[in-house]
């Protein structure tokens, strides 16, 4: 099967785990949140934040530079393997023992029982990373799909009964945990297939891998405070009930672009990594990235944009409607950072992830200044909009440095996101239209706003984008 085949291939069986891990992920919200305070959200957020910063050292990088160096020698492969269970277990002890620590700042008694049984997701889940990545470097995408269904519908089930029967903030704790196990089992049956490991441990030979890690962490931990720096400010200084809202209201706006552009870069870069050393090639991908991405997530941020007022008090229930102002802030920025998310397929493709570093660096100068300021005089709306505008500085220095690697493109950017935008701007009209002219109250009229928008914007689409035989011609190739 050619790259495009399985590029393709991929695509399908990656985009129907991410719909059903999206319906099912919605699902999940839409029960919990009429089971748990916002507080209770909260306080998993700050125990995710934890997680997600302790694995930026965990696996150093090597996801990257495994794909990048095409990586097969068993002794290398095993010298990581043992690094990363070796690391997952150092972190379960820094968790368990600094939890009551974080807890004199975040002012929270609960967090220390919250945090000691996350500490156990870095050995359950390094134990089968290595095999995932090795699976995405064979661009066997149908089996991390299938995995990633059965596991995440396991872990929603575990979550929500354990809701029911009063465990609170932990039933969210555990059902992630009960998610990585049976996904680190499976990930070690089939990886199997494609890595044993040895008895094998010397670091020096997997220098290379060590060096490409060495920006890759520091460029994931400039990410990570850029990333959650609004989370971290918020859990001190307003308190985990507005961090409850807060995690919300980013979970329903940015949603579409943490599921759908994840999907695109996933499959887009062990192939573009095939022939690094092109650069014309390298910058038509990532156009053709782009503009994929464009397509499919400015309508639902357009669309979110206006019905966010109908949706969320009737699937969340009454006591979330602080979050829709806040969705309304998070939907451009979830604009400005899909514009910036196919960088990372180019700067890992020309082994340059320096780059990365220095585009969060100055992005973190920008964005702490704004956010303290704005979120101390207005609250957690302030906030916000400090990390909108840190985003929109971010996509201007995101192109800059894109030009650097691959020349001139904003002629081709400008014509590749004119057409998607200008379709889901037509599409809000309609919404908006209907709103004032037939109505908006009640579930029908939300439904059939719904419907409105999508037909507008697939009108235009199959009109100016892509025609039948074009959407023809995909499904032959998908099949």
């Amino acid at each position: 099967m050619s790259n495009k085949n399985k590029a393709i291939n991929g695509a399908k069986w990656t985009s129907i785990s991410t719909v059903f891990g999206a319906v099912l992920q919605f699902v999940q919200v839409a029960i919990l949140a009429r089971l748990l305070h916002p507080s209770e959200f909260g306080l998993v957020s700050i125990s995710t934040l934890v997680i997600n910063f302790l694995s930026i050292f965990a696996h150093f990088g090597f996801a990257n530079s495994i794909i990048h160096k095409q990586e097969s020698d068993v002794k290398n492969l095993s010298t990581m393997y043992f690094f990363n269970i070796i690391t997952g277990f150092i972190l379960l002890l820094v968790i368990y023992f600094g939890a009551p620590l974080l807890m004199l700042y975040y002012k929270e008694q609960q967090l220390v029982g919250i945090l000691r049984i996350s500490a156990f997701y870095f050995p359950i889940v390094f134990f089968g990373q290595i095999y995932n990545i090795l699976l995405e470097k064979e661009l066997k995408f149908k089996w991390i799909a299938v995995t990633d269904i059965i596991c995440s519908t396991v872990g929603t089930t575990v979550a929500i009964i354990l809701a029911y029967q009063n465990f609170q903030a932990k039933a969210l704790v555990i059902g992630l945990l009960s998610t990585q196990f049976l996904k680190m089992v499976i990930l070690n049956f089939l990886g199997r297939k494609l890595f044993s490991p040895i008895f094998y441990f010397k670091l020096k030979e997997i220098k290379d891998h060590l060096i490409f890690g060495v920006y890759n962490i520091g460029d994931s931990l400039l990410s990570f405070v850029n990333t959650n720096l609004d989370t971290i400010i918020i859990g001190g200084l307003l308190g985990v009930q507005q961090l409850g809202y807060y995690t919300i209201a980013a979970q329903i706006a940015i949603y579409p672009v943490a599921r759908i552009c994840p999907i695109i870069v996933q499959i887009a870069y062990p192939i573009m990594a095939k022939f690094k050393d092109n650069i014309p090639q390298l910058k038509s991908a990532y156009l053709k990235v782009l503009d994929l991405m464009m397509y499919c997530i400015s309508p639902l941020l357009f669309g979110l944009f206006m019905l966010a007022g109908n949706v969320i008090p009737y699937i969340y229930g009454a006591g979330w409607e602080p979050t829709v102002p806040l969705v309304h802030i998070f939907v451009f920025m979830g604009l400005f950072t899909s514009m910036v998310y196919p960088l990372s397929t180019l700067v890992y493709s020309t082994g340059k992830p320096k780059l990365l570093f220095y585009l969060n660096l100055f992005t973190l100068i920008i964005k702490f200044p704004l956010v303290y300021i704005l979120g101390t005089h207005y609250g957690v709306n302030g906030i916000a909009y400090g990390i909108l505008a840190s985003s929109f500085f971010a996509m201007l220095a995101n192109f800059y440095i894109i030009k650097i690697i691959a020349g001139s493109f904003m002629d081709d950017l400008i014509k590749n996101t004119a057409k998607p935008i200008f379709f889901s701007v037509v599409m809000a009209a309609g919404i908006l239209a209907y709103k004032y002219l037939v109505g908006n109250t009640g579930v029908l009229h939300m439904i059939i706003q719904i419907a409105l928008g999508g037909l507008i914007y697939l009108a235009f689409t199959l009109k100016y984008k892509f025609s039948f035989q074009d959407l023809k011609n995909l499904k032959t190739a998908i099949s």
